[in-house]
């Protein structure tokens, strides 16, 4: 497949040159039950009654034994804020065994960033294609529409968000070069269906639409895939992990995550992200006179985890596949036997995360959970149990301790 550079500037429109407008389609019709939105896949519904600050686990979602495309396999396990007003985010989960066929999404809530854990993805854009395998990533901004073809059985991540648009962070005072580069990332070029450009049967094409945290679907006689070209700067575009230039601490201390931040999208509030897409790749641990996993913590930022391949160095038990989500103010760091290790480890150079990769969504907004986010049969129940072992190391007799210093 072919593609451009990206060049993160403002988000400016797009210019698209079909063979057939779009407007030609018959009326939307809502998929899901109006008086039962609490219990449908797709939802911005948070019942009372599902909301915990309780750490969680989920183990995988399993894949469908039935065919289910990727549209028919989205559910939203947690949000945050009101669509409507274009302020807040969602975390869905994505299992598919089918390619869409004569089918096409878009959201119109806001922008989705992909995040494929198992199955490879060729995604149909109106843009163009995009191929997109386990620990590279998507984005599709607001109303661009899509459809995803699978290679066998699938299963992922995804981010939306409300606010505005997802843009590298600024470097500051780590100059021109770190993190991910723009150069990096890129975009499709145009790719338009010639088969399926001419009119076909009614209702050939299935168009669904996620509006207001709900779906809905109308039909029409041609494909939306029918662009010979565009310019512009509002894209979808695709971005390798493995890539991101890792920035960390060569002397002490363990460093916030924000330093593995790929991509961002900020809120009204300088410095408050709707969501920071933070990375956690194979890296060089170095740090001297430090307990170098995660410090044990808590914050005002809601910080959902996954792990698309590997094995999480500070949590035993957290499989590819799983998320876990710790809320605005509970306590949360390393297992019990990731602190052992940490307290007694030798402070030499050393490799860590390798052959792993995890990521985390966090975001300065309070995550609600749908009813399918608490559901049982998805959650570890026995999570709280990993820290069980931590105990006081506590000496009141020796009160002044000579920290060594470097040599």
């Amino acid at each position: 497949m072919t593609y451009v550079p990206v060049s993160f500037l403002l988000f400016i429109p797009s210019w698209l040159y079909r063979t057939r407008v779009l407007v030609s389609h018959k009326p939307f019709i809502r998929l899901s039950n109006p008086d039962k939105l609490d219990t449908a896949a797709v939802t911005a519904s948070y019942p009372p009654e599902a909301q915990t600050p309780n750490q969680l686990r989920w183990k995988p979602f399993p894949i469908p034994s039935e065919a289910t495309d990727f549209v028919d396999g989205l559910v939203t396990i947690a949000g945050a804020g009101d669509i409507s007003s274009r302020a807040g985010c969602q975390v869905h989960i994505y299992t598919c065994n089918t390619s869409m066929h004569n089918r096409a999404f878009y959201s119109s809530d806001g922008d989705m960033l992909l995040v494929p854990q198992q199955g490879n993805l060729t995604i149909t854009t109106e843009m163009g294609k995009i191929h997109v395998v386990p620990q590279e990533i998507c984005v599709i901004p607001r109303g661009i529409r899509f459809s995803v073809a699978v290679e066998g059985p699938s299963r992922g991540y995804v981010a939306e968000v409300f606010d505005g648009h997802f843009v590298i962070p600024s470097l500051g005072p780590i100059g021109a070069n770190g993190l991910a580069n723009p150069r990096d990332f890129l975009a499709p070029v145009a790719a338009y269906d010639e088969d399926g450009c001419s009119q076909e049967a009614p209702d050939a094409w299935r168009i669904t639409n996620k509006f207001l945290g709900s779906l809905w679907e109308c039909t029409q006689d041609f494909t939306p895939f029918n662009v010979v070209a565009w310019h512009g700067n509002y894209f979808p575009y695709k971005y390798d992990c493995r890539k991101f230039n890792v920035i960390n601490s060569v002397s002490f201390d363990h460093v916030d995550p924000s330093i593995f931040t790929v991509l961002t999208c900020q809120t009204i509030h300088p410095g408050a992200a709707c969501v920071d897409f933070v990375i956690f790749p194979p890296r060089w641990s170095v740090q001297e006179h430090t307990f170098r996993p995660p410090y044990y913590h808590r914050n005002i930022a809601s910080e959902y985890m996954g792990l698309i391949t590997g094995n999480y160095e500070a949590k035993g038990g957290f499989v590819p596949g799983g998320g876990s989500l710790h809320s605005t103010m509970t306590p949360h760091g390393p297992d019990a036997g990731a602190f052992e290790f940490g307290s007694a480890e030798t402070m030499e150079p050393k490799r860590v995360a390798e052959g792993t990769m995890a990521f985390m969504f966090e975001s300065a907004y309070g995550l609600q959970l749908t009813k399918n986010g608490n559901d049982p049969q998805h959650l570890d129940a026995d999570y709280w149990k990993c820290w069980q072992g931590l105990k006081s190391n506590f000496d009141k007799s020796n009160r002044n301790v000579d920290i060594p210093k470097p040599q």
